[in-house]
């Protein structure tokens, strides 16, 4: 009989632990100095450390990363080079439309009206803005991010 490793989960092959696993997300900008002021100006971000090149900043408690354009990984470019982008980063606040306000005042170009939308967890009020570095956001009222219906 062959014993399972220990720290791995026999019915899911994973590892197992006490802490759970946190999901991140790292923007890529061309100039990552001018993308944590920025950040820390329109969304009130805060700098949790920054090693030239590659910072750590959260909004509210969610951390996220910035990444400068590296020429030498063309597989990670900002959408600016890419001409597009693939992700969309989507932040819920208390005013969304605050949040907006904001970002456009710092210089992002308005994405989306603040629309209400039906969704099965309730009304939604969501719009959006693109970022000076080409980064697309939604931001809602209301997270889908939890079980519904509640």
């Amino acid at each position: 009989m062959t014993e399972e490793p220990k720290g791995r989960s026999a019915s899911s092959g994973g590892t197992t632990s006490a802490t759970p696993p946190v999901i991140s997300l790292m923007l890529i900008v061309p100039d990552a100095d001018a993308a944590v002021a920025w950040y820390k100006t329109a969304l009130g971000a805060t700098e949790l450390w920054n090693l030239g090149g590659v910072a750590g900043l959260e909004i509210s408690g969610a951390p996220f990363f910035l990444h400068e354009v590296n020429p030498e990984n063309p597989t990670e470019t900002s959408p600016g080079r890419a001409g597009v982008t693939s992700t969309r980063i989507e932040v819920f606040a208390d005013d969304p439309d605050d949040v907006i306000e904001r970002a456009v005042a710092a210089g992002a170009a308005s994405g989306a009206e603040i629309e209400d939308h039906r969704m099965p967890w309730g009304t939604h009020r969501q719009g959006g803005f693109t970022d000076p570095f080409g980064h697309h956001w939604s931001v809602g009222d209301k997270s889908p991010l939890r079980p519904f219906p509640s």
